[in-house]
């Protein structure tokens, strides 16, 4: 395993002196460090980070038309006394959306006989709307659906509750369709600009602004503040894993206050006696971001993992019946028991087969089993993915008849869950392969994907071929990443204090990774875990303490799911998270890796060599601003302006700056870059070093780029001019591929795309339009779009130590 240890560039003094001010018990040089590695560079930034009064949080109105489209949906159906139900999804953000508007929504309508709530069940039903769930809520008389972390792509689900009369509200913040479906009004963030301060957030806290929406546009009918919502929102949003930035950590800094103070109460006036005993169960207070993403996010995810139906988990997070509560909490408690042993299984077995694979000729992982329940099979992936450097994909056919999928008229199908590491984007090698698949979907690091149980050997050689054909025989490896080296003696009160600082932490500020050298480690011994029953739970911890040359006290430590025999005898190097256990009261590390000491050399591969000036890119800096390293570069950089859409552009240039010397000088072997990317150097004069500074695109909507596509052709065929290919992409915003495949959409609408010289031209005559050819020819250009739209999204906020390690990979 490769240990890796973040480039800490040096934050300068009035910083570390403005960090010093909310860090009274210590220096703040290591709060000041992270955070200014992290973006944080100014005061104003630092103060609306640290303390959320400096934070304006945005309007619930800034969602636009589509707001008040629900906002008039909704008085429209208090005025009919209308019954509506809440539509909402079974993992944790989507239980916390559904508790949020039962809530919310319950104080402007009738909770059970106005107001109802349906959670799809995990292993019978899918994500999303389906019409034998409508078909039930119109047997119920509802005449208007509210969905919550689902919806925008169910476009024939929608169109099937309008036909039996039932509207619906769409809050949601997954992908967007390519036409607006028809709905009274459609909430989602995605509909924003990428830099919106609301674009991050998660079910959870778009459900919370469609009730503050109606809060302020009917202040006179709640009797409860809107405020007694926010602790299910951070539940929600900390335990979904969004990018807490903007208001997603506002509301998540404001909603851990509220958990906290309603866990200090007495267990019997608590406003959520479900939370209350949740956390009592899982030995938590509420006041830390990882008591949600360790303790309550695992254990509402657990139930429909288990059992399939969550919906009694809505009742555990906003029922005031304490006994009812307290059985509900064991339930959920003896779930995710079972997850874990289910978990601990799986990953055995998995183990098991791993020993029959030559990993030095396996880059993906692929395997299958009759009998692995689909419900842990992501989180067994990612351990195994983690723990080997390389893509895993984990199939069931659980459950799979002779007869196959009768509904569909299919072969029986394989389910199941897909993740990656960082030196590899699993979104488009899974996608490259779509052709063996039945359904995909996901985003670099994490899928899920079903085909047909016969096409299992023919993907798995298929995919594995494909990465090492990306890798040019390099062999993958796993890597762990420290933020900061510290000592034993450091660690403590103090330290941790200083830490919390950054929190909540989550993506795009993840926890701190601290590297402890030349330790050792005393007093270890581990057991299995139990249950609230008190019965064994086949999960093992490790408990020791751990000590350095630093000091004479030893400090305490846990290391989950491992033996104390791994832990190695002798001299260690290990990186940990600090934590504070407030079960035992007290500071204790979290251990993360650990090898004998002998292997002292840390990586930092090529971190002098890439400069990130992707901030100096943006409007928001001055046209006169200077990257903070162009005064410090011995040789002006390589500068790349246009975002890639793929690693092999970025590594393309990467490998021309190794082939480059710092005079100028260029190796003939390796070619030119693509022709996607540009540069600002005036002429040859390349060196060592490569400056990342693409903006963050600014992107139009893949339909409205299709008509300005068709727009652009009628013009010209009309006025017989002609095009370059450069222009039209310009114009266009896209890549050749996707005019490429704008031109095959083209010819089903009658026009004709020659080249003539160096340019284009294109004519039209009148044809028989075939509409379903013409209408799949352009969807693949949306959907080619779409995934080059996502991709630039992506580079344009992917840390620094990801493109790293990405580049390093190659």
């Amino acid at each position: 395993m490769q240990w890796i240890l973040s480039t800490t560039e040096q934050a300068p003094e009035w910083f570390i002196q403005a960090v010093k001010q909310h860090t009274p018990a210590s220096n703040g040089l290591y709060a000041a460090k992270l955070l200014w590695q992290r973006g944080i560079k100014n005061e104003q930034q630092l103060a609306a980070f640290i303390n959320h009064k400096s934070y304006q949080p945005a309007s619930p109105f800034e969602f636009g038309h589509e707001m008040h489209l629900a906002i008039a949906r909704l008085k429209q159906a208090c005025s009919a006394n209308e019954k509506i139900a809440i539509w909402g999804d079974f993992d944790a953000d989507g239980i916390t959306a559904t508790a949020v508007l039962w809530d919310g929504l319950g104080e402007f309508f009738t909770q059970h006989t106005q107001l109802i709530y349906y959670i799809p069940n995990r292993l019978t039903e899918s994500h999303g709307l389906n019409n034998q769930g409508i078909d039930n809520l119109k047997q119920q008389d509802c005449k208007l659906i509210v969905t919550c972390d689902t919806g925008s792509t169910n476009i024939n689900e929608i169109i099937y509750a309008k036909q039996l009369g039932i509207d619906v509200i769409v809050t949601d913040h997954h992908t967007l369709p390519t036409e607006r479906p028809s709905v009274s009004a459609i909430i989602n963030p995605r509909y924003l600009s990428s830099e919106h301060q609301l674009f991050h957030l998660s079910g959870v806290a778009v459900a919370y602004k469609l009730v503050e929406a109606l809060y302020q546009s009917l202040p006179d009918v709640p009797q409860h503040p809107l405020e007694d919502l926010l602790d299910l929102v951070a539940v929600g949003l900390i335990a979904d894993l969004v990018q807490l930035s903007g208001d997603c950590r506002y509301l998540a800094q404001l909603g851990i206050q509220r958990l906290q103070a309603d866990f200090q109460q007495p267990a019997t006036t608590r406003r959520r006696p479900g939370v209350g005993r949740l956390l009592e169960l899982c030995q938590k207070s509420g006041d830390r971001p990882t008591d949600i993403s360790f303790g309550l996010g695992p254990r509402i995810n657990a139930v429909s993992r288990i059992q399939g139906d969550a919906s009694f988990c809505v009742e555990l997070l906003t029922s005031r019946d304490t006994k009812c509560c307290n059985q509900l909490a064991e339930v959920t408690e003896l779930a995710n028991a079972r997850r874990k042993s289910l978990q601990k299984d799986v990953q055995k077995q998995v183990i098991q087969k791993l020993t029959q694979l030559d990993l030095s000729t396996t880059s993906v992982i692929v395997l299958e089993d009759a009998q692995w329940p689909a419900g842990v099979l992501g989180l067994v992936a990612g351990q195994v993915a983690q723990e080997t450097g390389r893509p895993t994909i984990l199939l069931s056919t659980e459950g799979m008849g002779t007869e196959g999928d009768k509904e569909n008229s299919l072969p029986p199908l394989a389910r199941g869950s897909a993740r990656s590491v960082n030196s590899v984007d699993l979104y488009q090698l899974v996608k490259d392969q779509a052709h063996l698949l039945h359904r995909f979907g996901g985003h670099p690091f994490a899928a899920g994907l079903s085909l047909l149980a016969e096409n299992i050997p023919l993907f798995t050689a298929a995919i594995n071929q494909q990465l090492r054909q990306s890798l040019g025989g390099k062999t993958l490896t796993p890597t762990v990443q420290a933020d900061l080296v510290v000592t034993v003696a450091d660690l403590g009160k103090e330290l941790f204090l200083e830490l919390k600082l950054l929190e909540p932490c989550g993506m795009g500020n993840p926890v701190p990774k601290l590297l402890i050298q030349n330790c050792w480690f005393e007093n270890t011994w581990n057991r299995n875990q139990q249950d609230w029953q008190g019965k064994k739970v086949q999960y093992i911890k490790t408990e020791f303490e751990i000590r350095d040359d630093s000091g004479r006290s030893a400090f305490p430590g846990i290391w989950w799911g491992h033996y104390k025999d791994e832990l190695p005898l002798g001299r260690c190097d290990c990186i940990a998270e600090l934590d504070y256990n407030t079960f035992k009261k007290r500071y204790e590390i979290r251990l993360l890796a650990v090898r004998p000491a002998a292997n002292t050399e840390l990586s930092t591969p090529n971190s002098t060599l890439i400069l990130d000036w992707r901030n100096f890119a943006t409007e928001k800096y001055s046209a006169q601003a200077t990257p903070p390293d162009a005064n410090t570069t011995q040789y002006s950089a390589l500068t790349v302006d246009e975002c890639p859409t793929s690693w092999d552009d970025l590594r393309a240039w990467w490998r021309r700056c190794l082939a480059t010397s710092p005079s100028g000088s260029q190796s003939p072997a390796e070619g030119n870059p693509p022709a996607a990317l540009s540069h600002r150097s005036a002429s040859t004069q390349y060196n060592q070093q490569l400056a990342i500074a693409w903006s963050k695109p600014n992107l139009q909507p893949p339909s409205q780029i299709w008509l300005t596509l068709v727009g652009v052709a009628k013009y010209l065929s009309r006025t017989n001019q002609l095009v370059t290919r450069v222009q039209l992409l310009e114009k266009l915003g896209i890549g050749n591929q996707s005019l490429l495949l704008g031109f095959k959409a083209l010819k089903y609408l009658g026009f004709t795309v020659k080249r003539q010289d160096r340019c284009l031209q294109i004519s039209w005559c009148e044809i028989n339009i075939t509409e379903n050819a013409a209408d799949v020819a352009i969807a693949q250009f949306l959907a080619a779009v779409r995934e080059e739209q996502f991709q630039k999204q992506y580079f344009a906020e992917v840390p620094l130590s990801t493109i790293i390690a990405m580049i390093n990979s190659q």
